[in-house]
């Protein structure tokens, strides 16, 4: 019953157009009702303590670092290294969107962000190459959730304070699996584009490369700063987000000059809005947290797992199928806020690693960001490129099934993951 009233108050909440954070608090006070417990002191204390952590800083830093990137030109020079290094083979723009995508992720973390600004540079340039719109948008909205799964990434943050496990190996165990889905975009492409008839830019001459490379250099150093930190311990994964928020700055202002002071304003603006969703999203999903714990509800879900325990593959590909429909429904916080405290206790009891499954869960959430009807980044597209978001589906669905392949791979073998953890950890 108490499973019941959960989903009930939730999906009717939804229903009804009520925001998501909202609808969260509305649940906690059906369990609350429900529970015979209700106490208004409870559910205000609970919110306060929930946006009381210290990893959740990160968020807007991170937050801030990826206007300053956008505003200050460090996403425009990602784009031209890759057109210099291989925007002249067939296909060419394809790839250059694929590797702008992956080198974006390593900056900003967050997949609007990336997709909305390689969608205003590249969609028109591919298009006027003979690309077909709604493939190319499509490719680039595939290639921008890569950004929730390679560091830094804000789902990891997230999905790190609500399950206790560490952000740092959260982060660290993303990099290769996220590099797979931009392999498994570049295999799609490579067939997509062998029957297109396009023009390729010339080939860039040596000294044009090495241009790129330098002028694109200080950009390129951020990743490195940030894994170089994380893996020998000389930042916390918030303390990395200050420092990826000061050194795009001191880029931006300085190096590139492109970030005029007067312009901070409305970039702080435009990152303290975004945050401010995050922030009482995570701060609702506290209050429910701790009503569906004191509720059962995990044991509840385990007992209905409970013929899949003895088999964790086959337990990870229900649990995937679940998180598969729930995403086409639900943006990816609110995902991870509502199902991670509800689902991590069956993966603790199967046996399962906690960061192994936070990276598939990731993944599997930002698929939902490239899904109808909901999808995020789909609509985010869409704007941008002036498409509608039907075409657009029709566009993405090859890169959507070749990510789906990655996430299967990676479901049937363990060490995809935590072999890299492992090296990276040490």
């Amino acid at each position: 019953m108490t499973l019941v009233i959960f989903l009930g108050s939730l999906l009717g909440s939804m229903a009804l157009g009520i925001p998501i954070a909202f609808a969260l608090l509305l649940v906690s006070v059906a369990l609350m009702l429900h529970l015979d417990m209700f106490d208004a002191q409870i559910v205000a204390q609970n919110l306060l303590n929930g946006a009381d952590s210290f990893p959740l800083m990160a968020v807007p830093f991170f937050m801030l670092a990826g206007e300053i990137m956008n505003a200050g030109g460090l996403s425009k020079r990602i784009v031209n290294i890759a057109m210099a290094l291989v925007g002249h083979k067939r296909g060419g723009l394809g790839y250059v969107a694929i590797i702008a995508s992956c080198l974006l992720a390593s900056l900003s973390g967050s997949a609007v962000a990336d997709a909305a600004a390689l969608a205003a540079l590249l969609v028109p340039m591919m298009v006027l190459a003979g690309h077909n719109r709604a493939r190319s948008a499509g490719l680039i909205a595939a290639g921008g959730i890569i950004a929730p799964i390679i560091p830094p990434s804000i789902g990891f943050i997230v999905f790190g304070v609500a399950s206790g496990v560490s952000i740092s190996k959260l982060f660290l165990a993303g990099i290769v699996p996220g590099l797979m889905l931009g392999v498994a975009l570049a295999v799609a492409w490579w067939f997509i584009s062998r029957s297109e008839n396009v023009e390729t830019p010339p080939k860039r001459s040596r000294a044009e490369v090495l241009r790129a490379l330098i002028e694109g250099s200080w950009a390129l150093g951020l990743p490195l700063i940030i894994i170089f930190g994380l893996k020998f311990g000389i930042f916390t994964p918030t303390e990395a987000a200050v420092v990826a928020a000061v050194y795009s700055l001191f880029v931006s202002l300085v190096i590139y000059r492109e970030l005029k002071v007067s312009q901070l304003y409305e970039v702080i603006l435009s990152a303290a809005k975004t945050t401010s969703v995050v922030m009482l999203l995570v701060a609702a999903a506290m209050v429910s947290s701790w009503l569906v714990t004191i509720a059962d509800l995990p044991g509840q879900l385990a007992a209905v797992l409970e013929p899949f325990m003895d088999n964790p593959t086959l337990l990870l590909l229900v649990i995937m199928l679940l998180i598969i429909l729930v995403g086409t429904v639900m943006d990816m916080t609110p995902t991870i806020l509502i199902l991670t405290p509800v689902l991590m206790p069956a993966i603790t009891q199967a046996g399962i690693d906690p960061v192994y499954f936070g990276v598939l869960f990731l993944i599997n959430t930002a698929i939902g960001l490239i899904t109808p009807p909901v999808g995020t980044v789909l609509n985010v597209v869409s704007g941008v490129s002036k498409l509608k978001i039907e075409e657009i589906v029709g566009g993405v669905w090859p890169f959507l099934l070749a990510q789906l392949t990655v996430l299967f791979l990676l479901v049937l073998f363990p060490q995809l993951v935590l072999g890299p953890l492992k090296f990276f950890t040490g």
